[in-house]
């Protein structure tokens, strides 16, 4: 289709994001006229969740098509570790979860991201157009009925009945749609950056999660992921100090060799990301439907937001694509995505900023020792407490299932 031409569909949604992507294809499977836009031309962007949690997993096995997922290159965790005292602790377990894969199956987002595209792209109702960002809402009598767009070929309108914002923690839907947002501080950040994979480096399991004194480590097969958490604010000071200050300061709390920190020539080879914990009071108006990281920004701890931001969009499936396909959407139906979904969101992040405050009471306790969050030496003193883990991470507190065609 011609990019210039305005186009009808019955749901256009912002974001190509997990979340994004998801409901697109649940929707275009339910038989509803489907638009997705992605502002970005690929997927292909460093420093993104890379875990797909049990809860996710299990939803590919519902859709029919978990065993060709589980043929893209990955790696499986069955556990969690952390470092703790020099011994490796697990802090979340999945031999128990009540469904059939029971890991973390580490992935870069784009291949996941890819995989669901193609998937939906077998829909003939299912539409996806790349670099095509949001410039706008269309409004009609206080009601959004569409979005304005603009792609490399000139601007154009898509007209819905429904837009649904996935385009993540900035997202350009809610702040065009005036939503109001409730934010709960959170006063960190994580430097990220890339190190080789090396012989000798630690076990794959304790490579692929836990935080080790604030330092956490994702295998992606020939290098790690790693990242350093700091203070907010503090990244313009650190790069004041200078390069070798902060490779030391990397090396003083992360298990691999010191001479690795070297493949950082610069600053240029890191990335900041902001730990934002916040939340729409509401996630909708007339015409207009926020899910994911667009709803609810999460921390980064235990990998969360990216299988949140799914169930989301399998629990909008579930709601809304009846009302979509017979034409009769209704303020209700967008309320009751919200409702259903409030609680696991809610909690989630009551559970992550209690997180928080453990480790800052702990620290306010004992100001020079540089320990672990009393959560993880609770998991330590306590193993039946990695079972619990477990199943918060990998399932959630609501765990979402697809509904048959």
């Amino acid at each position: 289709m011609n990019q210039m031409r305005d186009i009808q569909t019955a749901c256009v949604i912002a974001g190509a994001g997990p979340a994004g992507l998801m409901l697109g294809f649940l929707l275009a499977r339910a038989g509803v006229d489907v638009t997705v836009v992605e502002k970005h031309a690929d997927f292909l962007r460093d420093f993104r969740g890379d875990t797909i949690h049990p809860s996710t997993l299990e939803i590919m096995h519902e859709l029919g098509i978990i065993e060709e997922f589980l043929k893209l290159p990955h790696r499986r965790a069955p556990r969690l570790s952390a470092e703790m005292g020099g011994l490796t602790v697990t802090i979340a377990d999945f031999s128990r979860l009540p469904v059939r894969n029971r890991f973390i199956a580490f992935m870069p987002q784009w291949d996941f991201l890819n995989f669901v595209a193609a998937q939906a792209q077998h829909f003939p109702n299912f539409r996806l157009i790349m670099q095509a960002k949001v410039t706008d809402l269309l409004e009609e009598r206080g009601k959004v009925v569409g979005l304005e767009v603009e792609t490399p070929e000139g601007k154009f309108d898509i007209h819905s009945k429904l837009v649904v914002g996935a385009d993540g923690r900035n997202s350009v839907v809610r702040e065009k749609a005036g939503l109001a947002v409730e934010n709960f501080g959170v006063p960190s950040e994580v430097i990220w950056m890339k190190l080789s994979k090396q012989p000798g480096d630690p076990n794959e399991v304790m490579g692929h999660a836990g935080p080790r004194q604030g330092f956490v480590l994702i295998d992606r097969g020939d290098y790690w992921q790693c990242g350093y958490v700091i203070r907010r604010g503090t990244f313009a000071e650190i790069r004041e100090r200078g390069l070798e200050t902060f490779r030391q300061m990397v090396v003083d709390v992360s298990p691999l060799p010191a001479d690795r920190m070297r493949e950082i020539g610069s600053f240029d080879d890191t990335s900041l990301l902001t730990v934002r914990i916040d939340r729409l009071k509401q996630w909708w108006r007339p015409g207009l439907l926020c899910i994911g990281d667009a709803a609810h920004a999460m921390s980064p701890i235990g990998g969360v937001g990216v299988n949140l931001a799914i169930q989301d969009a399998v629990a909008a499936a579930n709601i809304l694509s009846e009302p979509l396909r017979n034409g009769r959407l209704s303020d209700g139906d967008l309320a009751a995505v919200e409702k259903r979904r409030s609680f696991p969101t809610k909690a989630t992040q009551k559970l992550q900023l209690m997180m928080r405050s453990s480790r800052r009471s702990d620290q306010a306790v004992e100001q020079k020792r540089q320990g672990p969050p009393a959560f993880i030496r609770g998991i330590a003193r306590w193993p039946v407490l990695a079972h619990l883990a477990g199943r918060l991470i990998g399932l959630g507190f609501r765990m979402e299932h697809v509904r048959p065609r």
